[in-house]
């Protein structure tokens, strides 16, 4: 009997010792680490193809497709939008009447029992190209219902669709959020970046479903439709090589119903909080832009306070979301900053004790490709950012991986947030491989120009690289950095501690793997907000 308690005491400790394998922030600063990309891996693969059993369109007549999840600001309510009819491309293209199809959602506590009955809106876009031998796309019609009364915590079943024509959608099912606590939480919150329509993206998307989320955090750069020429075909890795006489940077909007069909399996039972990047500016020629975006998504926006669905936020349980727009004005003086300060003065870290921001461009960031190239929104808006205490900021755009040490104006600080670069969902771009600070790979101040906003370029006026563009070796405040594809995982444990784990595609049916894992700690007593004045 003695042996059998030794034997199991010491499996006890063997646990604990495991457990504690796991690092904390508070473990750092780190020394920083990079993993090189494997050679024996591709850099990138070619898009799935338009008749792909995963994009190709399954319905007929007015039936749903593309069913898609967000939440609203309030735990008591959900927006779920779809498609219905054909979309239509080519020379000529007449938009469909919204008003044919109504926007309907049955929802109830039990299957096959709907107790409430919700009606929304339905809208449609264009793509128009004024050129010759350019294709002009307009869509089918887009559905949005705003969903009330729901209980928090609770499994609801729906259908979708306008039951006049029949034509209502299979029963699917979703969870609401706890309501805004401090030891309320979603469950696990998937967040993924440049996603794309490749091979890639499918072992992404795959291994994301895998770590069965509760919620995505989708943080720009969704379909990559403009890398295609209006006419479809194959997409391009670079479009200004490829195309290089085109009139205008074009988009193949049929990309954006393939990805919509290509997601609904997930996010018609998980919602996606989704923020814009520069590939879904999509510019006409009329000087729209954003136009799939700002259509096909709901977000809540003007719950939020919001006067643009390019900037808005919304609570998860304790956790408060701020997603800003990199790709409209953040100067300042601009709308968008006036109401990210108002919405952070509003916020109760007694109710709500995780602040997390998310855009599109990172700040921080040590690749070659897109360095320093959003300097001039992190000038404007960092102090405030930090001023208030955000725990976590999430980007993409950088086709890596990337966690940064706390840091605030390039500077280590255990106040600071933890920065994480997660724009390695897959796509045609390929894998991002080259460092700032690798010999002959440091962009001239020339390079990066952002696709909006000034160029705030500059060299570091203090520490290792005081004087240079560049550093010599991998910053000080870059903790690790792996060129891999891939996704993370976020779980809060309580309302200071969160594990943060980054997924490699590569690692996608290796039991229990881990590609960088930590212990975000939040410190409230060492870290206040200090109010701004004015």
């Amino acid at each position: 009997m003695k042996k059998i308690c030794t034997t199991l005491w010491l499996q006890y400790f063997v646990v604990i010792i495991v457990a504690k394998r796991i690092p904390t922030t508070l473990d750092g600063p780190f020394k920083p680490l990079t993993h090189r990309f494997d050679p024996l891996l591709h850099k990138g693969s070619d898009d799935l193809p338009m008749d792909h059993p995963r994009l190709k369109r399954n319905v007929t007549s007015f039936f749903p497709e593309q069913i898609a999840l967000a939440l609203s600001t309030s735990s008591s309510s959900m927006w779920i939008s779809w498609i219905t009819g054909e979309a239509q491309i080519g020379l000529n293209v007449t938009p469909q009447d919204p008003k044919t199809v109504a926007s309907e959602v049955w929802d109830g506590k039990e299957s096959g029992k709907y107790t409430m009955k919700q009606n929304g809106v339905s809208v449609v876009y264009s793509q128009l190209y004024p050129f010759e031998g350019l294709w002009n796309y307009t869509s089918g019609i887009i559905h949005h219902v705003k969903i009330d009364g729901l209980e928090p915590e609770t499994k609801y079943y729906y259908k979708c669709g306008d039951s006049s024509l029949a034509a209502m959608s299979d029963e699917l099912e979703f969870e609401t959020f706890p309501l805004p606590a401090p030891n309320k939480y979603p469950r696990r919150i998937a967040v993924v970046g440049d996603l794309g329509l490749t091979s890639n993206t499918t072992t992404t998307i795959d291994h994301l479903i895998m770590n069965d989320p509760s919620m995505i955090l989708m943080v720009g750069d969704l379909t990559y439709a403009n890398q295609y020429l209006t006419t479809g075909g194959k997409g391009a890795s670079c479009y200004s090589c490829q195309f290089p006489d085109a009139p205008i940077r074009e988009t193949f909007q049929p990309r954006w119903d393939g990805w919509g069909r290509f997601m609904e399996p997930l996010i018609s039972r998980v919602p996606m909080m989704v923020i814009e990047g520069n590939h879904e500016i999509e510019p006409q020629a009329a000087g729209l832009t954003f136009q799939s975006y700002s259509t096909r998504f709901s977000v809540p926006s003007k719950e939020s306070g919001s006067n643009s669905n390019l900037y808005y936020s919304f609570d998860a349980g304790g956790i408060h979301f701020i997603m800003l727009g990199a790709y409209v004005d953040y100067n300042q003086t601009s709308a968008q900053y006036s109401w990210l300060q108002h919405d952070l003065e509003k916020v109760d870290r007694g109710v709500t004790p995780w602040l997390v921001a998310a855009w599109h461009s990172p700040w921080y960031n040590s690749y070659s490709s897109h360095y320093q190239e959003f300097e001039c929104m992190r000038q404007e808006m960092e102090e405030i950012l930090y001023t208030y205490c955000v725990d976590i900021v999430f980007s993409g755009h950088v086709h890596a991986y990337e966690r940064m040490n706390r840091v605030y104006n390039y500077t280590l600080d255990p106040c600071g947030p933890v920065y994480i670069t997660v724009g390695d969902g897959g796509n045609i771009e390929k894998v991002d491989a080259d460092h700032a600070d690798d010999p002959g790979k440091c962009p001239s101040p020339g390079d990066n120009i952002p696709e909006f906003g000034g160029v705030c370029h500059m060299n570091f006026s203090s520490g290792p690289a005081k004087g240079k563009f560049c550093w010599a070796r991998q910053p000080e405040w870059s903790a690790y950095r792996e060129s891999s594809f891939g996704h993370g995982i976020l779980e809060m444990v309580n309302s200071t501690h969160a594990l943060w784990t980054w997924h490699r595609n590569q690692d996608i049916y290796r039991e229990n793997s881990r590609g960088d894992q930590i212990y975000i700690v939040r410190q409230p007593q060492s870290c206040s907000v200090q109010r701004i004045a004015g």
